[in-house]
């Protein structure tokens, strides 16, 4: 039986590195591409998927997402504070569980960004989580269709969907898009303070509970300035 999520967490919360210059003076999900912040790309894809509420953590120049989302009705915001401590992709969503609720919820990067195929990918994914057999469940971008990507992937993926990790010198077909629906119980036990989601994939894998979706679209990897080109070019052209 499937599960819509009507909350999402949404990491935002990144020091935005390899994005300098842009990020000098301003947090990368703010970054524009097509004429639209990266974070209000996710967030409206969120509201088309009935989202009701998006918890967005925040750390470098927090306070100019907080003014940018002050005015968002759908989905509602709240943001978690992480400006005083660097949570990590883990951390960040412990400190938030209390605001997600007790049901599977979406998570997405802030900057990651999609352009859906026939049906939303969200809808696709929500429709797919099966919480009898998936503790998480990972949208996985074909690593040879996807814009800005250069790597060796993270996972393969069998006939039903499970994955099986890259090992070290492999290459496999599929790259995690930063876009994954995820069971809370799956944070009980977890660690206090900073550590990375790697570790809950590591261990839902483990129990041959994570499972993957290939995403029907195309990816853009949007790490690097030179990237936000390629992204703006994709994006613009499937909306002409």
């Amino acid at each position: 039986m499937s599960v819509k999520p009507t909350t999402a967490m949404v990491l935002a919360a990144g020091l935005g590195v390899r994005m300098r210059p842009l990020t000098d003076r301003m947090p990368k999900p703010l970054v524009s591409v097509a004429g639209q912040p990266l974070l209000d790309h996710v967030l409206d894809k969120l509201a088309a998927a009935g989202v009701h509420k998006a918890v967005v953590n925040v750390h470098y120049l927090g306070d100019q997402i907080i003014d940018h989302v002050a005015s968002r009705k759908q989905p509602q915001v709240v943001i978690s504070d992480e400006r005083g401590t660097l949570l990590g992709t883990g951390g960040g969503v412990v400190k938030a569980l209390p605001q997600l609720g007790d049901a599977p919820f979406f998570h997405l990067n802030a900057d990651t960004m999609w352009i859906d195929g026939v049906r939303p990918n969200l809808t696709r994914l929500a429709e797919t989580f099966d919480p009898a057999r998936m503790d998480i469940l990972l949208l996985l971008a074909p690593t040879a269709a996807s814009i800005g990507y250069a790597g060796s992937g993270d996972y393969a993926m069998t006939s039903d969907g499970a994955l099986r990790k890259r090992k070290e010198n492999q290459v496999v077909p599929f790259v995690y898009a930063g876009v994954a629906v995820m069971s809370p119980a799956i944070f009980a036990g977890a660690p206090q303070g900073e550590f990375s989601l790697t570790k809950l994939f590591d261990a839902a894998n483990e129990r041959e509970r994570l499972f993957g979706l290939r995403l029907d679209g195309t990816w853009m990897h949007v790490g690097t300035p030179e990237a936000v080109g390629a992204a703006e070019e994709a994006f613009l052209a499937s909306v002409a």
